[in-house]
């Protein structure tokens, strides 16, 4: 993130990896997320949806194959780049815009808005302020009525221990997970990056949502690329919120 997080990790390493990102394992499940996803979100089967976070645009280029209208947002210059560009090879009509998820100012613009794969929620340190920030504004930007996908890392799953190694800690206190990820670019140069991750238990994401006026539809226990309708359970890493701005 920019200079509010000044020491943040996820702009150095959205600029070294570049399209490298796309090599790991947790970005292949895009389509399976989205067929779940669709008929939740935007049963309609049309409308306009803010992929915010957006990363690389994996999900905003899925939804815009679909025949969606679709905006996605990022704060790494070189994941919007990249997101360009690979809408203009396919021929797809996606914008993609540089942007903070705490300085989103828009309202009731979306049927719909995802925010995947920590796509910036959980992102911006320990202080609660930051992602209450960014639930309120995608909360905001929603029409009434239309619903919010956002997942989170579990803090069960990050204190269960199955992360026991030296490279890995949850501090308690703070509801970070920290790792040490070694991660290879495109051209094969490795680099140790420590990374920090905000986790929720399903009731903190319940309170936080009430706290941005959504109302919670469910929550469930999902892994990259096996979303389900699933109660929430301490052995799978991330929470998917589904919740919908009244009206």
């Amino acid at each position: 993130m920019p200079d509010k997080q000044p020491s943040h990790w996820y702009q150095p390493v959205a600029e070294f990896l570049g399209e490298a990102y796309l090599r790991n394992a947790f970005t292949k499940g895009t389509s399976q997320e989205i067929d779940f996803l669709v008929p939740r979100i935007l049963p309609s089967g049309s409308g306009r949806v803010l992929d915010a976070g957006c990363g690389p645009g994996r999900h905003a280029l899925e939804l815009a194959r679909r025949g969606f209208d679709v905006c996605g947002v990022d704060v790494s210059p070189r994941f919007v780049e990249l997101a360009v560009a690979a809408a203009a090879a396919e021929g797809l009509d996606v914008e993609f815009r540089l942007g903070d998820l705490r300085e989103l100012d828009e309202t009731g613009c979306y049927d719909a808005v995802v925010c995947l794969c920590q796509g910036g929620f959980g992102l911006v340190g320990a202080a609660a302020a930051g992602d209450v920030t960014i639930l309120s504004n995608l909360a905001s930007a929603l029409r009434p009525g239309g619903l919010l996908a956002l997942t989170a890392f579990s803090a069960y799953f990050a204190a269960s221990g199955l992360w026991d190694d030296t490279r890995h800690s949850f501090d308690v206190a703070t509801g970070q997970f920290h790792e040490v990820a070694e991660l290879r670019d495109g051209d094969g140069a490795v680099r140790d990056v420590p990374m920090s991750t905000t986790c929720y238990t399903p009731r903190e994401l319940r309170l936080l949502s009430g706290m941005c006026g959504l109302d919670v539809v469910s929550i469930w226990s999902v892994a990259p690329g096996e979303y389900r309708e699933a109660t929430p359970v301490a052995d799978e890493p991330e929470l998917l919120l589904l919740a919908r701005r009244p009206g």
